[in-house]
């Protein structure tokens, strides 16, 4: 992991935070909470959910940035890949909507394609 692109590790999980942000809110957030059994916005972000949120973004920012050094794009696809379809299941799981779902699935994937071309980048 020394020899890792630290800028564009850094800037990609940045980028793929804020989309996060937008993803959740003006893009999907009214499908996205009508289908996550019609929840509202608290009045402030819970802490812990994104600390932990930050902690995930940061360990899939942390794969694609050591994949990227090697060479060992598949491998990085495949872990997003991994991470969508799980997180896609789980929500189902939770009897979202099939767009629910999907808006969260899809989030780590649009996150995986920011971080990746973040690599390319810089």
């Amino acid at each position: 992991m020394m020899d890792m692109n630290w800028l564009a590790t850094i800037v990609g999980f940045v980028a793929a935070f804020a989309l996060s942000f937008l993803w959740f809110g003006p893009l999907f957030g009214r499908v996205w909470a009508a289908g996550s059994h019609g929840i509202t916005p608290p009045e402030r972000l819970p802490a812990v959910a994104l600390v932990l949120y930050a902690v995930g973004v940061g360990c899939l920012a942390l794969v694609i940035g050591a994949t990227a050094t090697i060479d060992a794009l598949g491998t990085a696809l495949a872990a997003i890949g991994a991470a969508a379809v799980l997180v896609t299941s789980s929500s189902l799981f939770s009897q979202k909507s099939g767009a629910a779902a999907l808006i969260d699935g899809g989030c780590i994937l649009v996150m995986g394609a920011v971080m990746i071309a973040a690599q390319g980048i810089f």
